[in-house]
């Protein structure tokens, strides 16, 4: 479908002779291609590939982080408890399988790895849709699912991690990043919409069938990537005494060690607040999933400004500050969203347009956390260790999330949904004073 401006423009406007159609072709080409070789990751051909998965990827993971949760509260109308289970299911692949995939990645070619995993994610995401039509889609199902997905993100997820750093080098892993967080925001600004608008005509089911098509669209544009990582040279030694060599290099590094004790609480304090964002907003705030939708999509243009704040905000003060700067930010918007009244000023769309502002202080600062949080550590491993420092950074770094997600739940379900906002907000404070005395982030420049 055109724009309606577009449509009648062509109407007004009579058909441009072929040889003036050529010359203007030939200028679109000439400005696309001087932008191409300005910029040498866009010369990158793989890079341009591996890059349009991630925004197909990050369309369908957009819709279905709204569409799963509005499933469970709308369709199954879940409890606190229950919602902190299916995020706690999410996450425990982590601390079951992080460890033997890192040492198995660091032992095998990552693109097979990596191409397989987005087509099982379509396959799996497929099952609610299906389940639903069928008569058959309770919360058992949904469990099912979340915890299937949390093993592709455990196998998936690192294997695109390592892959990356072997397709643009150290240098460019900050670069990409950025170009990454560009286009997420995009995502962050049309999925939610889109998806508010899908569950609200169509059924959160039907939106979750978009996330699956997605992440087939992504497996096939993946099969032509020329780029194959090589595969590493055979090791006699037991898988055992690598996992334990991983867990040592991660331990005893000084600014790895503080990366993965802090991430981790961070995640455990996320996690609850997964498991109670929905809930605040349908429950508490009474928002229907097409404001919630246009709600989620200003967390798309906090994305789209941590990428255009990440290279200076890194330049001026470093990427360990940057990593603080974020991770306050994140505390921050968790004890704003903790305050929104049901009717600021009297009005529901007053406080839906609190609980968008929330989001977009909150998308920013987790990206200004984690872009730089991702770059560094790989910045900081040798390459022999990649596979297994990604998956033990996982491991140590998820492996509580689940109890997180748990105990919000169980506070909410007790205290109220607010209360359990309120002890994350609380969390977040404590946990940002810690890293900022304690920790050699703050220190590092580069």
């Amino acid at each position: 479908m055109f724009p309606s401006g577009t449509i009648r423009v062509a109407l007004t406007y009579p058909v441009l002779p072929l040889s003036e159609s050529c010359i203007i072709f030939t200028a679109f080409r000439q400005f696309f291609t001087r932008k191409l070789s300005a910029d040498p990751m866009l010369r990158h051909r793989d890079f341009r590939r591996f890059w349009l998965t991630t925004v197909i990827a990050s369309f369908g993971e957009q819709i279905s982080s709204l569409a799963i949760p509005l499933t469970a509260v709308l369709l199954l109308q879940a409890t606190p408890a229950q919602m902190g289970m299916l995020i706690a299911l999410q996450t425990l692949p982590f601390a079951l399988f992080s460890l033997p995939v890192g040492v198995w990645l660091d032992r095998r070619s990552k693109y097979p790895v990596l191409l397989w995993s987005e087509f099982l994610f379509g396959v799996v995401l497929a099952v609610i849709p299906i389940s639903y039509w069928l008569g058959l889609l309770n919360m058992h199902v949904l469990y099912a699912v979340g915890f299937l997905m949390g093993i592709g993100f455990v196998i998936g997820g690192s294997a695109s991690q390592v892959f990356l750093a072997q397709l643009v080098g150290r240098e460019h892993l900050l670069d990409a990043q950025s170009k990454f967080a560009a286009t997420d925001s995009m995502a962050r600004l049309i999925g939610p919409g889109i998806a508010g608008m899908l569950v609200q005509l169509l059924t959160a089911p039907v939106a979750v069938l978009v996330d699956a098509l997605g992440f087939i669209g992504s497996w096939w544009n993946l099969r032509f990537l020329r780029k194959r990582d090589t595969y590493p040279a055979p090791s006699d030694r037991h898988p055992f005494r690598e996992m334990v060599d991983g867990i040592k290099m991660v331990w005893n590094h000084e600014v790895l060690w503080a990366l993965a004790w802090g991430t981790a609480l961070w995640q455990v304090l996320f996690n609850g607040y997964l498991a109670l964002q929905i809930l605040f907003a349908t429950h508490q705030l009474g928002m229907s999933p097409g404001v919630l939708g246009a709600a989620q999509t200003l967390g798309g243009l906090g994305v789209l400004v941590s990428s255009i704040l990440l290279k200076p905000l890194s330049r001026r003060f470093g990427s360990g500050r940057t990593i603080l700067i974020g991770l306050g930010g994140t505390g921050a918007a968790w004890l704003l969203l903790a305050m929104i009244p049901a009717n600021l000023f009297g009005s529901p769309l007053l406080s839906a347009l609190a609980y968008g502002v929330v989001v977009f202080i909150f998308d920013c600062s987790a990206m200004l956390y984690f872009m730089p949080y991702l770059a560094l550590r790989l910045k900081l491993t040798p390459d022999a260790y990649h596979g297994r420092m990604v998956s033990t950074m996982r491991f140590m770094t998820v492996a509580a999330a689940p109890l997180g997600a748990l105990s919000a739940g169980w506070i909410a379900e007790h205290l109220g949904v607010r209360s359990g906002l309120i002890a994350i907000a609380a969390g977040g404070s404590l946990l940002t004073f810690g890293l900022l005395k304690t920790s050699p982030l703050r220190d590092i420049r580069d």
